[in-house]
């Protein structure tokens, strides 16, 4: 079942901080901030270091729209403190600038519905979770597709926009680009203008 309009699973769990200390970390003390919740299968393999990486690369977009990123899979905090202090060539995601969650009960993954039907590990599970701590947008690929870190920065403007400004934003929609006011008239506008 789709989390999208609810309220966003609580949990509190052992992370690996950006300054590689561990703390607990509370999903509701971001409220007030946008977050991108990002599951993946495991540390040391071979797509999530990619995607880790992507996200770190885009960490500074993501702030500029007062967004959170937080990684989790069902690695333990130690896992994760070793993967990041491994150097990218020889097999790290290096010092990564955002929080990646331990998981090893495996219930942040199941409360949000992207454990894999053995229960080994985490699909690859997104979530834009606005101020409010509401579920937004999800997305879950299978193990070996990668997601798409331009999508996530683009579905976060568009759910910003759509907040501020009361329109929707139709397909492919960048920032800056024209949106549909959510009537038939206003439908029927913006396809007659771009058909």
């Amino acid at each position: 079942m789709s989390l999208v309009t609810r309220e966003a699973p609580d949990f509190t769990a052992q992370a690996v901080m950006a300054d590689n200390q561990f703390q607990e970390l509370n999903l509701s003390s971001f409220k007030g901030k946008y977050v991108v919740l990002f599951f993946y299968p495991l540390d040391f393999t071979f797509v999530c270091p990619s995607e880790i990486i992507a996200f770190d690369k885009q960490l500074a977009e993501f702030k500029k729209r007062n967004a959170e990123v937080i990684g989790v899979s069902v690695d333990s905090h130690f896992t994760h403190l070793a993967w990041k202090s491994t150097t990218v060539e020889n097999g790290g995601i290096g010092n990564v600038q955002y929080p990646l969650v331990a998981d090893l009960t495996k219930n942040i993954s199941r409360d949000y519905g992207v454990l894999t039907g053995d229960g080994a590990v985490a699909l690859r599970g997104l979530f834009l979770i606005d101020k409010e701590g509401v579920v937004r947008h999800e997305l879950v690929n299978d193990l070996g597709l990668g997601r798409n870190v331009d999508e996530a920065l683009r579905m976060l403007d568009a759910l910003q926009f759509t907040e501020k400004h009361g329109e929707v934003c139709p397909a492919n929609w960048r920032d800056g680009e024209e949106a549909m006011k959510p009537t038939a008239e206003g439908v029927a506008d913006y396809l007659a203008k771009h058909a």
